[in-house]
């Protein structure tokens, strides 16, 4: 199944420092999904002006309780980056995939 996953950042005014002081472990877990099959595309959101204020991924999982899974050990959840997160079932046609 496919899923794309919205990450909505905390809007402080550390938001942007506790991303980037988590960002090298949320990559590590993004190469290694990627490594896995298990990770289509992500992008990381821009705001106005021009700083990290969110993520979008297209995943490939089993099941919605394996991205939860995936959920509870991601960085940027741990590490107060992702103020709330958007977990929507979709289908990625094969010419993507």
């Amino acid at each position: 199944m496919n899923f794309i996953v919205n990450g909505y950042d905390f809007t402080d005014e550390k938001a942007l420092e506790r991303r980037m002081a988590a960002r090298d472990a949320h990559m590590a877990n993004i190469q290694i999904m990627k490594e896995k099959g298990q990770i289509l595309f992500a992008a990381a959101k821009l705001n106005e002006a021009g700083n990290m204020c969110g993520s979008t991924m297209i995943l490939e999982m089993a099941s919605k309780e394996e991205v939860d899974s995936y959920l509870s050990m991601e960085p940027y959840i741990q590490k107060k980056v992702w103020d709330r997160v958007e977990v929507i079932p979709c289908a990625v046609p094969p010419l993507f995939k």
